[in-house]
Parts: C-alpha cells; structure tokens; sequence
C-alpha cells in the first residue's frame, strides 16, 4: 500500500511562501494514502488560478484545464473509468465565477467524485481582484472604494442544490483538513470541499489569525448532526458560513452512476473496441 510520499514528485510548487495551498496539497497526499490508493488509482483534475497547479504537483494523474472548466472534465475522467478515484480541484474565483454553472449542476447530478475548493476570498495569480468570496467592502485593485457586491455563500449554496456531501476546512488544521478529504473520498457521491486556504501575498484581510479567531469548529457546537439538512442550514446561518468540520452528508442518495442506465461494469478504458473497415467510414461519413 503506497504512503504519502508516493503521492509525491519531484516538481517544487511555486507558490508564495505561506499560501494555504501548500497545506491542501499534502492533505490530498495524505488523505490518498490513509484510504488506500496508489498513484496509478487517482486522477487531479484542476482548473486556473494558484490552486489550479496543484494537478502538476502530486504523483497521480493530472490534468490541468481551462478556466472554470476542471469539473466537466473530471465528470467525463470518471465515467470512461470508473475505477479511478477522481478529486477536482480549483480556487474560489474558478468555482464560483466563471465555473459556478458547472459547480451547481455537478453538485445537482451527484456524480461519485470529490471537488475541493482553495478559498482565498480574491484573484491570487492575476495579482489581486475581488473574487465572488470577497466581502462587501472588501478594496482591491478592482475595487478600489470597495466591493458593492454580496459575497457568495458556498456552503448554503451546495445545501440548496441538493449536495449529499458538505464539509469545510482551513489550511492550517491538516489533520481535521485530511480527514474530510478521506471521508469526501469514501462518500458515495459528490463530495464538495470547500478549504480556506489564506492569500498571504494579496488578501491582507482574511488573514490566518482573522480565521483563527472567527472560525467555528462544528465538533463543538453541542448536538450537531451531520445528518440533519434544516440544521446544516441554520447553523451555517448562524455562524455565516464560518465553520470547519463535515456540514452535511446523505448516506441515502444514489449517486449519478449508480442510477444511470446501462452504465458498464467495465471501464470504457478496458473496452477492446474494435471496427471493421466498413463500420468505420460508415460512421466517418456522418460528419462529412
């Protein structure tokens, strides 16, 4: 059975010294290891932004998409093998803004993968412009007098569109941030992740002692249960989406493969497809 170090290669990630990433990164190594893949079992699928080179930096398969567009990939990775483990990845300016239509309708559909986001609440590589995680008021160089705009609100937002997997970590808690993502990878569904994930170069507001003193960790609000919708919902109300822990998970729906009709038992990766010369033009035609 591989260990976390097989999750690793040689390529040194260039982000900031300090950035949350880094900490996401070996929480994926980690959590791969402790459920028992090896490197060959696991696909990265990632969109653009700092977080988006996160594919390039662990030892597994990788893909590193366009803009917005790491889950229509990693839905199509999964359905030709659905041997291999898939995880997708990206930034809050990737899922919740030009991505956001793909985030809810993958959330909607409960395809068997798992997309974790890295929060930093602003655009890090394009060198600091709100993001849709950005607060009203929040100044950067695109808002300079401050942001007019209402900050979107993931957690509800995934509760609301019928997520069966919902958790929250923070960069700096690696060992609770492992275990979501272990848990994330178990669940029979899709399994959204989304990490705040500290921007120390550009974002001087969400800072890690902002979070280390506003944050609050579901395992001590007395009573909560995971499995209770109505109270995921209040108590992410309550605390305005600042919380860490597993929000809301539905062991009871059926995930997107298993209710689909005629889906193989065999990936189409291990499918010998072969065609006589006459099957082949005849299909060839229909697109000349």
């Amino acid at each position: 059975m591989a260990t976390f170090k097989e999750f690793r290669n040689d390529v040194k990630p260039n982000w900031c010294p300090g950035c949350g990433d880094f900490s996401v990164q070996a929480a994926i190594q980690r959590a791969a290891a402790n459920v028992g893949l090896e490197p060959e079992e696991l696909a990265i699928i990632s969109g653009i932004g700092c977080s988006g080179r996160i594919s390039g930096y662990i030892n597994s398969y990788g893909f590193h998409g366009i803009h917005g567009r790491s889950l229509p990939i990693a839905q199509g990775v999964k359905m030709a093998n659905r041997d291999l483990t898939v995880i997708a990845a990206g930034g809050d300016g990737d899922g919740f803004a030009i991505g956001m239509g793909h985030t809810v309708h993958a959330i909607r559909r409960n395809m068997n993968i798992t997309y974790i986001v890295m929060d930093n609440q602003i655009y890090g590589l394009t060198k600091g412009q709100t993001s849709p995680r950005s607060a009203a008021g929040f100044k950067t160089k695109s808002t300079p007098l401050g942001s007019i705009e209402q900050a979107i609100s993931p957690m509800e937002l995934a509760l609301t569109v019928g997520a069966t997997f919902i958790a929250q970590g923070f960069s700096t808690d690696l060992k609770e941030l492992t275990s979501l993502i272990e848990e994330g990878i178990k669940h029979e569904g899709f399994s959204f992740i989304n990490v705040y994930s500290p921007c120390v170069t550009y974002n001087k507001v969400n800072t890690y002692d902002w979070y280390k003193e506003n944050l609050t960790k579901l395992s001590d609000v007395e009573g909560y249960d995971h499995s209770n919708r109505d109270m995921a919902m209040q108590t992410l109300m309550k605390y305005n989406g600042l919380v860490t822990g597993l929000v809301y998970q539905n062991k009871g729906k059926q995930s997107y493969q298993q209710l689909l009709q005629g889906y193989s038992e065999i990936p189409l990766t291990q499918v010998e497809i072969n065609l006589n010369e006459n099957h082949f033009n005849k299909l060839v035609k229909e697109f000349m």
